[in-house]
Protein backbone atom coordinates (compact mmCIF):
# COMPACT_ATOMS: atom_id res chain seq x y z
CA UNK A 1 0.00 0.00 0.00
CA UNK A 2 2.96 2.44 0.87
CA UNK A 3 4.37 1.53 -2.37
CA UNK A 4 1.94 2.31 -4.25
CA UNK A 5 1.24 5.64 -2.53
CA UNK A 6 4.64 6.17 -3.30
CA UNK A 7 4.19 5.64 -6.89
CA UNK A 8 1.35 8.04 -7.36
CA UNK A 9 3.12 10.47 -5.46
CA UNK A 10 6.21 10.63 -7.50
CA UNK A 11 3.83 10.26 -10.77
CA UNK A 12 1.97 13.92 -9.63
CA UNK A 13 5.06 15.41 -8.74
CA UNK A 14 6.87 14.44 -12.37
CA UNK A 15 3.29 15.85 -13.86
CA UNK A 16 4.09 19.17 -12.23
CA UNK A 17 7.23 19.28 -12.76
CA UNK A 18 6.40 18.96 -16.85
CA UNK A 19 3.27 21.50 -16.39
CA UNK A 20 6.16 24.13 -14.98
CA UNK A 21 9.02 23.15 -17.74
CA UNK A 22 7.42 22.65 -20.50
CA UNK A 23 6.52 25.75 -22.76
CA UNK A 24 3.20 26.65 -22.89
CA UNK A 25 2.11 25.53 -26.74
CA UNK A 26 2.94 21.66 -25.78
CA UNK A 27 0.59 21.55 -23.21
CA UNK A 28 -2.45 19.17 -23.88
CA UNK A 29 -5.40 20.71 -25.09
CA UNK A 30 -8.91 19.84 -25.37
CA UNK A 31 -12.27 21.17 -25.31
CA UNK A 32 -15.95 19.47 -24.38
CA UNK A 33 -17.21 20.36 -27.98
CA UNK A 34 -17.56 17.37 -30.81
CA UNK A 35 -16.11 19.93 -33.30
CA UNK A 36 -13.92 22.80 -33.08
CA UNK A 37 -11.73 25.55 -34.94
CA UNK A 38 -9.49 28.28 -33.10
CA UNK A 39 -8.88 30.53 -36.66
CA UNK A 40 -6.59 34.02 -36.95
CA UNK A 41 -8.42 36.72 -37.73
CA UNK A 42 -5.53 38.70 -40.49
CA UNK A 43 -4.08 35.26 -41.97
CA UNK A 44 -6.49 32.38 -41.52
CA UNK A 45 -4.40 30.42 -39.52
CA UNK A 46 -6.25 27.83 -37.90
CA UNK A 47 -4.42 27.54 -34.34
CA UNK A 48 -6.45 24.86 -32.89
CA UNK A 49 -8.81 22.14 -34.03
CA UNK A 50 -11.19 19.05 -33.31
CA UNK A 51 -12.80 17.24 -36.44
CA UNK A 52 -12.68 21.09 -38.22
CA UNK A 53 -14.04 19.13 -41.26
CA UNK A 54 -16.56 16.85 -39.77
CA UNK A 55 -20.15 17.53 -40.75
CA UNK A 56 -22.49 18.68 -38.10
CA UNK A 57 -26.37 20.69 -37.72
CA UNK A 58 -25.65 24.26 -36.96
CA UNK A 59 -28.78 26.07 -35.02
CA UNK A 60 -28.64 29.25 -35.13
CA UNK A 61 -25.23 29.96 -35.97
CA UNK A 62 -26.68 30.12 -39.68
CA UNK A 63 -27.71 33.21 -39.00
CA UNK A 64 -24.16 34.92 -39.93
CA UNK A 65 -24.99 34.45 -43.16
CA UNK A 66 -28.25 35.35 -43.20
CA UNK A 67 -26.92 38.72 -41.11
CA UNK A 68 -24.21 39.24 -44.01
CA UNK A 69 -26.34 38.69 -47.12
CA UNK A 70 -28.77 41.02 -45.73
CA UNK A 71 -25.91 43.65 -44.84
CA UNK A 72 -24.26 43.15 -48.17
CA UNK A 73 -27.88 43.98 -50.06
CA UNK A 74 -27.77 47.38 -49.70
CA UNK A 75 -31.15 47.40 -48.55
CA UNK A 76 -30.30 47.84 -44.84
CA UNK A 77 -32.36 51.40 -44.78
CA UNK A 78 -35.84 49.61 -46.14
CA UNK A 79 -38.60 48.67 -44.36
CA UNK A 80 -39.78 45.21 -44.28
CA UNK A 81 -43.72 44.37 -44.49
CA UNK A 82 -43.68 40.94 -42.33
CA UNK A 83 -45.64 38.15 -43.52
CA UNK A 84 -47.87 35.60 -41.43
CA UNK A 85 -45.47 33.21 -42.30
CA UNK A 86 -42.53 34.53 -40.85
CA UNK A 87 -44.55 35.60 -37.83
CA UNK A 88 -45.36 31.63 -37.34
CA UNK A 89 -41.77 30.51 -37.49
CA UNK A 90 -41.27 28.17 -34.36
CA UNK A 91 -38.31 28.71 -32.14
CA UNK A 92 -36.73 31.84 -30.53
CA UNK A 93 -38.48 35.13 -31.48
CA UNK A 94 -38.90 39.22 -31.85
CA UNK A 95 -42.18 38.84 -32.24
CA UNK A 96 -43.42 40.43 -35.27
CA UNK A 97 -46.91 40.97 -35.62
CA UNK A 98 -48.27 40.55 -39.27
CA UNK A 99 -48.52 43.28 -41.58
CA UNK A 100 -45.76 44.71 -39.40
CA UNK A 101 -43.55 47.24 -41.05
CA UNK A 102 -39.86 47.30 -39.68
CA UNK A 103 -36.68 48.42 -41.20
CA UNK A 104 -34.02 45.93 -42.42
CA UNK A 105 -31.37 47.17 -39.75
CA UNK A 106 -33.50 46.34 -36.87
CA UNK A 107 -34.30 42.90 -38.36
CA UNK A 108 -31.01 41.77 -38.31
CA UNK A 109 -30.05 43.40 -34.94
CA UNK A 110 -32.92 41.31 -33.59
CA UNK A 111 -31.57 38.39 -35.93
CA UNK A 112 -27.80 38.76 -34.12
CA UNK A 113 -28.87 39.51 -30.91
CA UNK A 114 -32.24 37.90 -30.13
CA UNK A 115 -31.93 34.98 -32.56
CA UNK A 116 -35.52 35.68 -34.16
CA UNK A 117 -36.25 33.07 -36.49
CA UNK A 118 -39.30 35.61 -37.14
CA UNK A 119 -37.15 37.89 -37.95
CA UNK A 120 -34.76 36.09 -40.29
CA UNK A 121 -37.83 34.38 -42.40
CA UNK A 122 -38.48 38.14 -42.81
CA UNK A 123 -35.43 38.95 -43.74
CA UNK A 124 -35.11 36.22 -46.63
CA UNK A 125 -38.31 36.80 -47.81
CA UNK A 126 -37.31 40.95 -48.61
CA UNK A 127 -33.96 40.46 -49.66
CA UNK A 128 -34.38 37.13 -51.53
CA UNK A 129 -37.59 37.83 -52.99
CA UNK A 130 -38.74 34.17 -51.49
CA UNK A 131 -37.39 31.83 -49.16
CA UNK A 132 -36.39 30.05 -51.86
CA UNK A 133 -34.48 32.82 -53.73
CA UNK A 134 -32.97 33.73 -50.22
CA UNK A 135 -31.14 30.45 -49.69
CA UNK A 136 -30.06 30.04 -53.29
CA UNK A 137 -28.15 33.38 -52.39
CA UNK A 138 -26.81 31.69 -49.33
CA UNK A 139 -25.34 28.64 -50.80
CA UNK A 140 -23.93 30.62 -53.78
CA UNK A 141 -22.10 32.53 -51.01
CA UNK A 142 -20.86 29.50 -49.12
CA UNK A 143 -19.39 28.48 -52.82
CA UNK A 144 -17.34 31.11 -52.78
CA UNK A 145 -15.94 31.51 -49.65
CA UNK A 146 -14.90 27.83 -50.15
CA UNK A 147 -17.04 26.33 -47.75
CA UNK A 148 -17.15 22.91 -49.48
CA UNK A 149 -18.69 21.22 -46.53
CA UNK A 150 -21.49 23.42 -46.07
CA UNK A 151 -25.79 23.34 -47.33
CA UNK A 152 -28.01 25.24 -45.97
CA UNK A 153 -31.51 25.01 -46.76
CA UNK A 154 -33.33 27.81 -44.31
CA UNK A 155 -31.92 31.16 -43.41
CA UNK A 156 -32.49 30.35 -39.66
CA UNK A 157 -30.70 27.04 -38.61
CA UNK A 158 -34.01 25.50 -37.11
CA UNK A 159 -34.06 21.38 -37.94
CA UNK A 160 -36.71 21.18 -40.77
CA UNK A 161 -34.00 19.90 -43.21
CA UNK A 162 -31.78 16.77 -43.22
CA UNK A 163 -29.39 18.85 -46.19
CA UNK A 164 -28.67 21.36 -43.66
CA UNK A 165 -24.82 21.68 -42.12
CA UNK A 166 -21.97 22.72 -41.60
CA UNK A 167 -18.10 22.12 -40.21
CA UNK A 168 -16.10 24.30 -37.77
CA UNK A 169 -13.76 25.38 -40.08
CA UNK A 170 -16.81 26.29 -43.00
CA UNK A 171 -18.27 28.61 -39.87
CA UNK A 172 -14.60 29.97 -39.00
CA UNK A 173 -14.01 30.85 -42.63
CA UNK A 174 -17.65 32.93 -43.22
CA UNK A 175 -17.06 34.75 -39.71
CA UNK A 176 -13.66 35.42 -40.85
CA UNK A 177 -15.16 37.15 -44.60
CA UNK A 178 -18.28 38.70 -41.93
CA UNK A 179 -15.78 40.55 -39.77
CA UNK A 180 -14.31 42.43 -42.91
CA UNK A 181 -16.90 44.12 -42.66
CA UNK A 182 -17.84 47.01 -40.89
CA UNK A 183 -21.33 46.77 -39.77
CA UNK A 184 -21.46 43.19 -39.25
CA UNK A 185 -18.79 43.70 -37.29
CA UNK A 186 -20.90 46.77 -35.40
CA UNK A 187 -24.04 44.59 -35.22
CA UNK A 188 -22.17 41.46 -34.06
CA UNK A 189 -20.93 42.88 -31.20
CA UNK A 190 -23.72 45.21 -29.83
CA UNK A 191 -24.35 44.51 -26.32
CA UNK A 192 -27.86 46.24 -26.18
CA UNK A 193 -29.91 47.50 -29.25
CA UNK A 194 -32.62 50.29 -28.43
CA UNK A 195 -34.82 51.73 -31.36
CA UNK A 196 -38.11 52.61 -31.83
CA UNK A 197 -41.03 50.50 -33.04
CA UNK A 198 -45.10 50.51 -33.63
CA UNK A 199 -45.45 48.76 -30.25
CA UNK A 200 -42.80 51.74 -28.51
CA UNK A 201 -39.74 51.71 -27.39
CA UNK A 202 -37.76 48.73 -27.42
CA UNK A 203 -34.34 47.41 -26.35
CA UNK A 204 -32.64 43.48 -27.08
CA UNK A 205 -29.42 42.82 -24.76
CA UNK A 206 -27.02 40.54 -26.79
CA UNK A 207 -27.76 36.58 -26.06
CA UNK A 208 -23.92 36.02 -26.33
CA UNK A 209 -22.72 35.93 -22.42
CA UNK A 210 -18.82 36.00 -23.75
CA UNK A 211 -19.92 39.28 -24.75
CA UNK A 212 -21.74 40.79 -22.49
CA UNK A 213 -19.81 39.19 -19.22
CA UNK A 214 -17.61 36.37 -19.65
CA UNK A 215 -14.86 37.56 -21.16
CA UNK A 216 -13.37 40.93 -21.63
CA UNK A 217 -11.61 40.70 -25.08
CA UNK A 218 -14.85 39.23 -26.78
CA UNK A 219 -16.00 41.29 -29.53
CA UNK A 220 -19.08 39.53 -30.59
CA UNK A 221 -20.54 36.35 -32.55
CA UNK A 222 -23.27 34.09 -32.60
CA UNK A 223 -24.70 31.20 -30.49
CA UNK A 224 -26.80 28.56 -31.19
CA UNK A 225 -29.09 25.90 -29.95
CA UNK A 226 -31.36 22.95 -31.33
CA UNK A 227 -31.92 19.59 -30.01
CA UNK A 228 -30.45 18.02 -32.53
CA UNK A 229 -27.49 19.98 -32.83
CA UNK A 230 -27.16 20.56 -29.00
CA UNK A 231 -24.70 23.84 -28.22
CA UNK A 232 -22.98 25.40 -31.44
CA UNK A 233 -21.43 28.95 -31.00
CA UNK A 234 -19.07 31.31 -32.82
CA UNK A 235 -17.56 33.75 -31.22
CA UNK A 236 -14.98 36.54 -32.25
CA UNK A 237 -12.02 37.99 -29.47
CA UNK A 238 -9.47 40.78 -30.09
CA UNK A 239 -6.26 41.50 -27.69
CA UNK A 240 -3.17 43.59 -28.18
CA UNK A 241 -3.82 44.11 -32.21
CA UNK A 242 -4.58 40.26 -32.36
CA UNK A 243 -8.28 39.22 -33.38
CA UNK A 244 -9.43 35.24 -33.30
CA UNK A 245 -12.23 33.57 -34.11
CA UNK A 246 -13.38 30.48 -32.29
CA UNK A 247 -16.35 28.13 -33.17
CA UNK A 248 -17.44 25.25 -31.45
CA UNK A 249 -20.08 22.47 -32.57
CA UNK A 250 -22.14 20.61 -29.81
CA UNK A 251 -20.46 21.57 -27.43
CA UNK A 252 -21.82 21.04 -23.46
CA UNK A 253 -19.50 23.80 -22.06
CA UNK A 254 -19.16 25.74 -25.24
CA UNK A 255 -18.06 29.25 -22.90
CA UNK A 256 -15.52 27.88 -21.16
CA UNK A 257 -14.40 26.97 -24.32
CA UNK A 258 -13.40 29.47 -26.35
CA UNK A 259 -12.04 31.31 -23.81
CA UNK A 260 -9.74 28.47 -23.32
CA UNK A 261 -9.03 28.28 -27.02
CA UNK A 262 -8.53 32.30 -26.99
CA UNK A 263 -6.35 32.31 -23.81
CA UNK A 264 -4.18 29.21 -25.94
CA UNK A 265 -4.47 31.47 -28.71
CA UNK A 266 -3.45 34.88 -27.54
CA UNK A 267 -0.40 33.33 -25.08
CA UNK A 268 0.78 30.83 -27.38
CA UNK A 269 0.55 32.49 -30.90
CA UNK A 270 1.25 35.91 -31.12
CA UNK A 271 1.81 38.16 -33.93
CA UNK A 272 5.21 38.53 -35.72
CA UNK A 273 6.22 41.18 -38.22
CA UNK A 274 8.02 39.13 -40.72
CA UNK A 275 8.40 42.19 -43.23
CA UNK A 276 8.04 45.98 -42.59
CA UNK A 277 6.11 47.98 -45.57
CA UNK A 278 8.58 50.24 -47.34
CA UNK A 279 11.64 50.16 -48.86
CA UNK A 280 13.28 46.51 -49.22
CA UNK A 281 17.05 44.71 -50.54
CA UNK A 282 17.12 42.60 -53.45
CA UNK A 283 20.01 40.87 -54.52
CA UNK A 284 18.67 39.26 -57.94
CA UNK A 285 19.35 40.31 -61.33
CA UNK A 286 18.08 43.35 -62.47
CA UNK A 287 17.45 44.75 -59.49
CA UNK A 288 20.44 47.06 -59.18
CA UNK A 289 19.48 50.98 -58.47
CA UNK A 290 15.65 49.84 -58.15
CA UNK A 291 14.19 51.34 -56.11
CA UNK A 292 11.54 48.45 -54.42
CA UNK A 293 8.72 48.76 -52.08
CA UNK A 294 6.32 46.86 -49.80
CA UNK A 295 2.99 48.76 -49.74
CA UNK A 296 2.02 46.45 -46.81
CA UNK A 297 3.56 45.14 -43.72
CA UNK A 298 3.64 40.99 -43.62
CA UNK A 299 2.16 39.53 -40.15
CA UNK A 300 1.37 36.13 -39.10
CA UNK A 301 0.92 34.53 -35.92
CA UNK A 302 3.87 32.38 -34.66
CA UNK A 303 5.19 30.36 -31.46
CA UNK A 304 8.32 30.81 -29.93
CA UNK A 305 9.12 27.54 -31.25
CA UNK A 306 7.92 28.38 -34.91
CA UNK A 307 10.40 31.35 -35.13
CA UNK A 308 12.63 29.84 -37.38
CA UNK A 309 10.18 28.56 -39.68
CA UNK A 310 9.25 30.95 -41.91
CA UNK A 311 11.13 32.49 -44.79
CA UNK A 312 10.24 34.75 -47.65
CA UNK A 313 10.47 34.24 -51.50
CA UNK A 314 10.93 36.57 -53.84
CA UNK A 315 9.79 36.35 -57.93
CA UNK A 316 10.33 39.31 -59.93
CA UNK A 317 9.74 39.96 -64.40
CA UNK A 318 11.95 38.65 -66.19
CA UNK A 319 15.37 40.59 -66.53
CA UNK A 320 15.10 42.22 -69.81
CA UNK A 321 10.93 43.22 -68.75
CA UNK A 322 12.06 44.49 -65.20
CA UNK A 323 15.02 47.14 -67.16
CA UNK A 324 11.63 48.31 -69.41
CA UNK A 325 10.03 49.38 -65.89
CA UNK A 326 10.28 52.42 -63.95
CA UNK A 327 7.23 52.39 -61.31
CA UNK A 328 4.35 49.68 -60.98
CA UNK A 329 4.41 46.15 -59.69
CA UNK A 330 7.22 44.42 -60.60
CA UNK A 331 6.82 40.92 -58.53
CA UNK A 332 5.64 39.70 -55.43
CA UNK A 333 6.88 38.20 -52.11
CA UNK A 334 6.01 34.84 -51.12
CA UNK A 335 5.53 33.82 -47.16
CA UNK A 336 6.44 31.07 -46.54
CA UNK A 337 6.04 28.46 -43.26
CA UNK A 338 6.95 25.00 -42.75
CA UNK A 339 8.02 24.84 -46.28
CA UNK A 340 4.08 26.06 -47.62
CA UNK A 341 3.01 28.83 -49.39
CA UNK A 342 0.78 30.97 -46.95
CA UNK A 343 0.74 34.86 -47.99
CA UNK A 344 1.66 36.88 -51.05
CA UNK A 345 2.40 40.33 -51.31
CA UNK A 346 2.83 42.67 -54.09
CA UNK A 347 6.40 44.04 -55.02
CA UNK A 348 6.50 47.54 -56.45
CA UNK A 349 9.16 49.92 -58.20
CA UNK A 350 9.04 53.90 -57.75
CA UNK A 351 10.46 56.08 -60.04
CA UNK A 352 13.93 57.32 -59.35
CA UNK A 353 13.78 61.16 -59.69
CA UNK A 354 17.12 62.05 -61.62
CA UNK A 355 18.96 64.46 -59.02
CA UNK A 356 21.11 67.76 -59.97
CA UNK A 357 24.84 68.58 -59.83
CA UNK A 358 25.71 71.44 -57.79
CA UNK A 359 26.72 72.55 -61.43
CA UNK A 360 23.19 72.08 -62.86
CA UNK A 361 21.58 73.55 -59.67
CA UNK A 362 24.20 76.77 -59.96
CA UNK A 363 23.44 77.16 -63.98
CA UNK A 364 19.38 76.49 -62.68
CA UNK A 365 19.42 79.58 -60.27
CA UNK A 366 21.93 81.77 -62.78
CA UNK A 367 19.95 81.80 -65.94
CA UNK A 368 16.40 81.15 -63.99
CA UNK A 369 17.18 84.94 -62.48
CA UNK A 370 17.80 85.99 -65.64
CA UNK A 371 15.24 84.92 -67.33
CA UNK A 372 17.10 82.76 -69.96
CA UNK A 373 16.61 79.25 -70.16
CA UNK A 374 19.61 76.85 -70.46
CA UNK A 375 19.65 72.90 -71.50
CA UNK A 376 22.07 70.32 -71.75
Amino acid sequence: MIAKRKIVFISLALTLLLAILLPKSTYAFSVSSSGAVLMEQNSGRVLYEKNPHEKRRIASITKIMTAIIAIESGKMNETVKVSKEAVYTEGSSIYLQPGERIKLEDLVYGLMLRSGNDAARAIAEHVGGSLEGFVYMMNQKAEELGMSNTVFANPHGLDDHKNHYSTPYDMALLTRYAMLNDTYRTISGTKVYKFSRDKGPQSWTNKNRLLTEKYKYCTGGKTGFTKRAGRTLVSTAARNGTELIAVTLDGSDDWDDHIAMYELGFNSYPIHTVMNEGPISINLKGTKNKNLYLKESIYYPLSKEEEDEVRIEYKLLQEEKLAKITEGQVGIAILYFHDEPIKRVPIYMEKIEKKETWWQKLQNLLFGQTGVMHND
